[in-house]
């Protein structure tokens, strides 16, 4: 004869499809963690999303990759922009690297990631519209053309050095094979200098 459990008696026991189960609480260790996490949520969200300057973890984040990149440009100081200078970091895959890094935040809705073109011209072709030497790409990046097609950058990179940096990147992507190319828009050019 099988035994009858009542209300009161711990465990319970299910019986649903033949498949008997016990009503086992939570681990009381699990339960504190859950109320705690539930009662330090408050100070949390008015500590971080307060509005307070320099708390949330975007504004961190800005902040320590500014200082990274003050450290960065420190090693190579103030660049200028033109063709020697461009010349020269063309032959350097750290700051080649930079530059991408520079292209991936910014540029790739409109160029796509391998600079094969999207909404925006081809980077990668031997065909440029606006572009005959490479000081005319920090010129492009700078001012924009098309009437805002290609909005200027000047005032939205924190160092001048980010520009010319991302100018290198673009003159690197010339004569690489994207995976999905546009077709060529303007008419080509000569090759860049090698000195």
């Amino acid at each position: 004869m099988s035994k009858e459990f009542q209300p009161n008696d711990v465990p319970v026991l299910h019986n649903y499809d033949g498949i008997q189960e016990y009503d086992n609480p939570l681990p009381g260790w699990w339960k504190w963690c859950f109320w705690i996490s539930i009662l330090f949520t408050p100070f949390y969200m008015m500590y971080f999303h307060s509005g307070a300057a320099g708390r949330s973890v975007d504004e961190q984040y800005q902040t320590s990759a500014t200082e990274n990149t003050r450290k960065q440009y420190a090693e190579i100081g103030d660049l200028a922009g033109d063709q020697e200078t461009m010349t020269k970091f063309l032959k350097e895959p750290k700051w080649v690297g930079v530059g991408q890094s520079i292209f991936k935040a910014n540029c790739v809705s409109c160029h796509a990631a391998d600079g094969g073109g999207n909404v925006g011209p081809n980077l990668c072709d031997e065909s440029f519209k606006h572009i005959k030497q490479l000081p005319d790409i920090i010129k492009v990046i700078n001012e924009g053309v098309a009437g805002g097609a290609m909005p200027a950058w000047a005032t939205r990179f924190s160092h001048k050095n980010d520009i010319i940096l991302v100018s290198v990147y673009v003159a690197s992507l010339r004569n690489s094979k994207p995976a999905n190319p546009k077709a060529p828009d303007g008419s080509p050019i000569p090759a860049w200098p090698s000195e």
